[in-house]
């Protein structure tokens, strides 16, 4: 028997509409009809179980400490998340119509070669935030333990205070990168049974403790602690306050698409433009009210829900409530560490490397560098800056999603090549591959946030008054960029790239994907025109 050599490409099975394996490979090219599995219920589920995580839970804490007042913090929350609800959908709307990754679509907006700039910054996002929630699981699964054995609160530690860590916590971050590992190997089409399992199992443990919070104290003084600030003060945290909310959600804003590819038709991605508000406030209020219940409990407010737990006694029934609640936030860091980001870091690699990497092996890469290259504990305990580099950098995205958004829909009006998005040489090279005016639209929308954004990693640069555009960053790039680059398309537009009709696939002409129902059967009069994509190799 032959044994089959080993090489490090994947299987050269043909890309359905790139020249070579070079440029696409199976898991980039758009979802076949039968793995387009995705109902509405499962986007429901999805942003349900990314709602439930620790720092959603936290969110309200920074606008409550530096004195907005719970009413203010409450309505930057609401008016963030309808604000953020927007890329959200019409993003989701394109994945789900057209069946194709984010990094492939970009490349309609950006040019074939310029689309590697937003690939690459998602995926060094994907990459960091993936190691930050790591970390944040470690800390779920020590309270875990804690809960079965109290004598592991007194683990010796072996190493040095350079190190940032504990030989406690390395042992427990370990731990969780090994529960975490077999998931991050299981395909965007089957993962949603996680996302269902997480939607129904964390909100228990938040509603529980919201519960005991309100029993014990019947609500505590952050609801009715009068805000702080007032005029122009109060305006101005208001706005960094829902700028901070619109920054949390801004990557995934941009690359939606990555999981509404795998819906049946956009109409099951309907759902989110009302579940992301209602979601993710209420998660913040239970935030609030067990932060506000632990100021008359233990005497000052914490806002880490684990630090919240730590603090119960070891009676059997705090210990079981203690593991319950640890249990429920290790599987709330898990869900959101996939959705957010290990996947989204996948088909960024994927995109990179379409050759060598899929999916999965993206999945696994990022699991590499996030979770170990990266050393994110060291960077929690004493890289402040590259935190306030990745807290900042909605200052590029927010403008990536405005090209997004408005060269598919102001621009193209909805009518692209999906073919051509898979050839360098198609209608979507542009310039050398630069699409100029996605060039221009972005340096207007980053170059006056940009000082700002400096300022965040470094107060030593500049003032204090570089941090006003700053706080409006994510409105400032999102609606300014959109415009501006319309404008640019307006007065000199690409014609090349401007279709009267679209075009699925140059293969196959008799099914269309907006003829797909939410059913997944046909609907009626709605059959695709035949097709050739310009420029194809």
């Amino acid at each position: 028997m032959k044994l089959k050599k080993f090489t490090l490409q994947l299987d050269p099975l043909p890309a359905t509409y790139a020249p070579s394996n070079k440029w696409s490979n199976k898991d980039m090219d758009p979802v076949p009809l039968d793995m387009r599995t995705w109902r509405w219920w499962h986007i429901l589920a999805y942003w349900i179980s990314d709602a439930f995580n620790v720092p959603t839970w936290q969110l309200a804490s920074a606008m409550i400490a530096v004195g907005l007042g719970f009413k203010a913090s409450i309505a930057a929350i609401v008016v963030g998340q309808i604000f953020i609800s927007i890329p959200m959908t019409l993003h989701g709307y394109i994945g789900a119509k057209l069946h194709i990754p984010f990094p492939v679509l970009s490349r309609s907006s950006f040019g074939f070669y310029f689309s590697y700039f937003p690939i690459v910054s998602r995926v060094v996002l994907a990459c960091f935030w993936f190691g930050i929630q790591t970390t944040t699981g470690g800390n779920c699964v020590r309270e875990m333990i804690k809960a079965i054995w109290p004598s592991f609160a007194s683990f010796p530690n072996h190493l040095p205070a350079s190190a940032g860590t504990t030989s406690q916590a390395m042992l427990c971050y370990f731990l969780y990168w090994l529960i975490q590992f077999p998931f991050l190997l299981v395909h965007p089409t089957k993962i949603r049974y996680l996302f269902i399992l997480k939607a129904i199992l964390t909100p228990i443990c938040g509603i529980a403790l919201m519960a005991w919070a309100f029993n014990k104290t019947g609500g505590g003084p952050i609801f009715s602690d009068p805000s702080r600030l007032s005029g122009s003060a109060a305006a101005w945290q208001w706005l960094a306050g829902l700028n901070s909310v619109l920054g949390q959600w801004s990557t995934l804003a941009v690359n939606i698409g990555d999981f509404t590819r795998y819906a049946r038709g956009p109409r099951e991605q309907y759902v989110q433009p009302f579940i992301i508000p209602v979601a993710f406030t209420f998660i913040s209020f239970m935030g609030i009210s067990v932060t506000s219940a632990s100021k008359i409990i233990y005497g000052d407010y914490y806002w880490d829900p684990l630090q919240l737990i730590a603090l119960w006694g070891n009676s059997p029934g705090e210990r079981a409530a203690r593991f319950w609640c640890a249990f429920s936030f290790t599987i709330a860091t898990l869900g959101t560490n996939i959705a957010a980001n290990s996947i989204s870091a996948g088909n960024d690699f994927n995109a990179l490397l379409p050759r060598y990497l899929n999916i999965r092996r993206g999945s696994i890469l990022c699991a590499i560098i996030g979770g170990w290259v990266l050393v994110p504990w060291y960077i929690l305990a004493s890289a402040p800056r590259f935190l306030g580099f990745a807290g900042g950098y909605t200052v590029f995205l927010a403008p990536i999603a405005g090209v997004m958004t408005s060269d598919f829909f102001l621009v193209k009006k909805g009518k692209v090549s999906v073919p051509a998005m898979y050839r360098p040489h198609s209608i979507y090279r542009y310039w050398n591959g630069i699409n100029w005016r996605a060039l221009l639209a972005m340096l207007v929308g980053c170059v006056p946030c940009f000082p700002g954004f400096l300022h965040n990693i470094e107060p030593s640069i500049g003032g204090q008054g570089v941090t006003y555009m700053f706080n409006i960053s994510w409105l400032y790039g999102y609606f300014i960029t959109a415009g501006v680059y319309w404008l640019l398309s307006f007065v000199f537009p690409d014609r090349d790239s401007l279709l009267d009709h679209t075009i699925y696939d140059d293969l196959q002409d008799q099914e269309s994907i907006e003829g797909v129902g939410s059913d997944g059967s046909p609907e009626k009069g709605m059959v695709k025109e035949p097709s050739k994509v310009e420029g194809s190799l």
